[in-house]
């Protein structure tokens, strides 16, 4: 089965974890983990049994396996025969149900998936806050509803998305630290046949399935399957990690239209195939198209949830084969291609300054109003005031490419603004309050997080078309 998403955007590392080769070999391992366990247990299998089991584990033939599910209809059942047909013998799945397989696997699959995501987000928390720290006094024009609002710094305007991602990071933690496996407990759920066989001590075939994956939570009472509400958990988990990037590739795309930014242009890279000035945010645009695809696997998963039928069927099971990989698939592709981004990030400091300098004036009405408060005058007379002063300096930046703001305030002897005052407000440096010291706090926190993942310090992912 190939995924386009996967094919044309993941890592090798994501692609490898969720390839059918990978889920066959997983699944081998896990009926021996049992088999073992039964023999432990008394069952009446020879140890050899068990070595040719183990000797045939890496010999996966795809193509044997999908001509045996033609024939049979049936996945699982498909994989069984093919494993005992290498190994020559019939012990494994004895007291499993397909489930038991297969939702553990997956389970497994994701997990392995989340500690490649957090690779990569402590990776990209690391680059950013070399940007923030590179950037950090760098006064820039504060927007909202995109219009100039006060002055920010640079640096503070990426502190704003590495809080947002390690809020999300926290989240994943979490979820990894609570994330339970289904366990080995038969058709519906009440570990029936494997009672039968091995009565109370078949609890420790769990214990050793959940040894072989890693994870210490194992649900209690599911039914034939796990929940889907987990699955939806996950994912949904996986667009918020995805919501800084998000934002970053955004912001990226509007700022590089104003020509603050780029993501940089190589000697043979095509902006336009029509206009040969064009340097497009291409890198920023495939990060919101793939949170988009993301988001659509996430109202995928949300269909299942609350739709079980009794102890379950397969209707979740042609989502979950698309929904599962391809959200992994996206979040990897974001992650990869926003540190790309971040790393080649093209910062004009003179069209920063120039836009600063243009709207500066503009930017101190605020200081202006508390000063005019100081003297007595009435908050909304301050308002109305410097708002007739502001319309009209634009209107004479319209007309003469000069904002003379200052000038009309200082002329209005009702307000008592000294120049002295003025000269004050003409420093970008006493505009921008607590940036500094918030997104330095801000700064420490990223650097911690990549520090305990040292191999993030020197992850550089793979260029790509």
């Amino acid at each position: 089965m190939v995924s386009i998403l996967g094919e044309r955007y993941a890592s090798i590392e994501m692609h490898k974890i969720w390839s059918r080769e990978f889920k066959v070999k997983a699944e081998r391992n896990l009926w021996l983990a049992v088999l073992e366990t039964q023999i432990s247990l008394g069952l009446q299998v020879d140890i050899e049994i068990l070595k040719d089991y183990k000797n045939v584990v890496d010999l996966i033939d795809l193509k044997s396996i999908d001509s045996r599910e033609l024939a049979t209809k049936h996945d699982v059942k498909a994989r069984i025969d093919e494993f005992n047909s290498l190994a020559g013998h019939e012990a494994i799945h004895i007291g499993m149900t397909s489930r038991d397989l297969t939702e553990n696997v997956e389970t497994f699959q994701m997990v392995s998936s989340i500690n490649l995501v957090r690779l990569k987000v402590a990776a990209l928390l690391y680059h950013l806050a070399k940007l923030a720290q590179d950037h950090i006094e760098v006064p820039i024009v504060a927007r909202t509803h995109n219009v100039p609002a006060q002055l920010t710094t640079l640096g503070r305007r990426f502190a704003i998305w590495i809080e947002e991602l390690l809020f999300a990071l926290q989240h994943l933690q979490d979820l990894l630290d609570r994330l339970p496996i289904k366990g080995i407990k038969g058709p519906i759920g009440t570990s029936q046949d494997l009672s039968d066989l091995f009565g109370d001590s078949s609890s420790r075939i769990e214990k050793s399935v959940a040894a072989l994956l890693a994870l210490d939570e194992v649900l209690e009472a599911p039914s034939q399957i796990y929940p889907r509400s987990i699955d939806y958990e996950i994912v949904t988990t996986l667009v918020q990690l995805s919501a800084s990037p998000s934002n970053i590739a955004t912001n990226v795309r509007i700022m590089s239209g104003y020509g603050l930014v780029s993501e940089g242009f190589e000697e043979s890279q095509i902006g336009s195939s029509a206009m040969p000035h064009k340097v497009n945010p291409r890198l920023s645009e495939r990060v919101n198209s793939l949170t988009s695809v993301l988001k659509g696997n996430a109202v995928m998963v949300q269909e299942l949830v609350g739709n079980q039928w009794n102890e379950g069927d397969v209707s979740c099971s042609v989502v979950r084969r698309v929904a599962l990989s391809d959200s992994f698939y996206a979040i990897d592709a974001i992650l990869d291609t926003t540190i790309r981004i971040v790393r080649g990030l093209v910062i004009d400091h003179q069209e920063i300054k120039s836009e600063v300098d243009k709207n500066l004036p503009f930017l101190t009405t605020t200081r202006l109003m508390s000063l005019i408060l100081e003297s007595g005058k009435g908050r909304e007379e301050a308002y109305s005031v410097v708002k007739k002063h502001v319309i009209s300096a634009r209107e004479n930046l319209k007309r003469s490419g000069f904002n003379n703001f200052y000038d009309l305030i200082q002329a209005d002897k009702s307000l008592g603004i000294e120049e002295a005052t003025l000269s004050n407000l003409r420093n970008p440096q006493n505009l921008i309050g607590r940036a500094k010291e918030q997104t330095e706090m801000i700064i420490n926190r990223a650097i911690t997080i990549a520090n305990a993942y040292p191999d993030s310090l020197t992850y550089k992912p793979e260029d790509s078309v």
